[in-house]
């Protein structure tokens, strides 16, 4: 069983979440102005569009930067500190705040690349993650 809390969909993100758990990763794309964003809304920051289209995009990018968290915040998290929580800029522009697998928190740093993973916590819930590209 899952100790973890687990994201709710919203109205707005449930097409993300829904990518996740086909391991695919999802983001929000204008199609007026074409810019991406996440976290999910309903207008594009950039031109006010409501015209939004749900797109595949790489899983690529690089740390962007990260933080250590040394308590946790929920008794969930209490076997894993320290671990960092990372906010990967994925190649097409967005950040996300994620976890990274398959590496310690010692081993980040600016700009390192990354690739997403998926994984499966809970029958009806899949987090994207990232590891080091190409590990």
């Amino acid at each position: 069983m899952y100790k973890k809390p687990l994201p709710r969909p919203t109205l707005e993100s449930k097409e993300f979440w829904e990518g996740c758990k086909r391991h695919e990763l999802l983001i929000q794309r204008c199609r007026d102005c074409g810019s991406y964003r996440h976290y999910p809304r309903l207008l594009c920051p950039k031109c006010n569009s409501e015209n939004t289209e749900w797109v595949k995009v790489s899983g690529k990018g690089q740390v962007y930067t990260w933080a250590i968290a040394v308590q946790p915040f929920h008794p969930g998290f209490a076997e894993d500190v320290p671990y960092a929580m990372v906010i990967v800029e994925l190649e097409e522009g967005v950040r996300l705040m994620t976890n990274i697998a398959d590496s310690r928190p010692e081993d980040l740093y600016i700009g390192m690349p990354v690739e997403v993973v998926f994984d499966d916590v809970a029958e009806e819930v899949t987090l994207p993650k990232f590891k080091p590209a190409g590990k």
